[in-house]
């Protein structure tokens, strides 16, 4: 009687978190960063920064589980396999992080339209930057051609919400 109380092995109440749960949402990140390791061949890069909409979709998903410092590593790791020049996910990364954390003092409530929203911002911030980083460096390439994976990115980011919510809810053990 009380076995059957508490439950079977396996069960609904046997689960829980993930044994390194903590550190899942930091390589999610970082697994999605080497995305672009990818073999696909085109003349345009026409993908967006993976890494960056994983790290948008959980700080707004659940802002407790990627501290606002984690941004600095995780940009710098993006940096290093993306082959960007060293420090620029950092600082772009990390501002964008100081913002989320100042707006979610601001605001009362935020939907998925807001949500969405404020993620297309940062990533035409995101790209804009990169842009002139790039133009700065000495690549004479209009806006328009980062127009297509700033549009591709602003659409993929409510999937990259839908992966965040999965492996949360499969870190978490519900």
């Amino acid at each position: 009687m009380v076995r059957s109380a508490l439950g079977r092995p396996g069960s609904a109440l046997d689960r829980g978190p993930k044994r390194f749960a903590r550190f899942i949402p930091a390589w999610s990140v970082a697994v999605a960063s080497c995305l672009c390791l990818l073999p696909i061949v085109t003349q345009v890069g026409w993908f967006p920064d993976f890494g960056f909409l994983l790290l948008l979709a959980w700080r707004l998903l659940r802002g407790d589980v990627i501290p606002a410092w984690w941004a600095a590593p995780l940009g710098l790791f993006n940096d290093v396999v993306a082959g960007g020049p060293i420090g620029l996910s950092v600082a772009i990364w990390t501002g964008a992080m100081i913002l989320l954390d100042l707006l979610d003092r601001r605001t009362m409530w935020r939907d998925y339209w807001v949500e969405w929203g404020l993620a297309a911002v940062l990533i035409l911030l995101h790209d804009l930057a990169r842009w002139e980083i790039d133009g700065v460096m000495g690549a004479n390439s209009p806006f328009s051609t980062a127009v297509p994976p700033l549009v591709i990115a602003i659409l993929a980011f409510p999937l990259a919400a839908w992966a965040a919510s999965r492996i949360d809810r499969w870190r978490l053990g519900r």
